[in-house]
């Protein structure tokens, strides 16, 4: 039995937020994602520059594997979400994942603040395009790409 209407919405007992720091330096905690993302964040953001999206979590322990690395399954759903906020700032639409392209490029270990921008490079009518990056202590952890099916907020 659930406490709340959404059991996956954070409130303000919850104990998660007393493991977080301090976000980086102009960033923000989310809100409005689905359940998915809300369930695996918490997320960070930042105002969007010039079209670059940057978004961050702090690496928990649920985020991790049994060795104290960031799972690549987690990796992999953040930078998913990453590439889409870009295509749905790029577009104002929805982009719903046709493509995701993953290359883990170092290790994120639990404690780490992983941050991640993104950028959509180009769009059609139907679809669109974006890459991103996302950051551990300075160090490159993931390069992604992906392709997106373009849909208005109705689906």
């Amino acid at each position: 039995m659930f406490l709340r209407d959404d059991p996956f919405e954070m409130s303000e007992d919850d104990p998660i937020p007393d493991l977080i720091p301090e976000p980086p330096p102009g960033f923000a905690r989310s809100s409005g994602r689905g359940q998915f993302s809300t369930h695996n964040g918490p997320y960070f953001h930042k105002p969007v520059a010039e079209g670059l999206v940057s978004q961050a979590f702090y690496a928990l322990p649920r985020h991790t594997n049994g060795i104290g690395l960031v799972h690549g399954g987690m990796l992999s759903a953040f930078s998913d979400g990453l590439l889409a906020a870009a295509v749905g700032f790029g577009t104002g639409k929805v982009g719903v994942t046709i493509h995701l392209s993953i290359d883990f490029l170092h290790m994120a270990r639990q404690g780490d603040w992983v941050i991640g921008e993104s950028r959509m490079t180009r769009a059609t009518k139907d679809v669109a395009f974006a890459e991103g990056v996302l950051r551990a202590r300075g160090v490159d952890v993931v390069r992604a790409s992906g392709v997106f099916k373009l849909m208005d907020r109705r689906g």
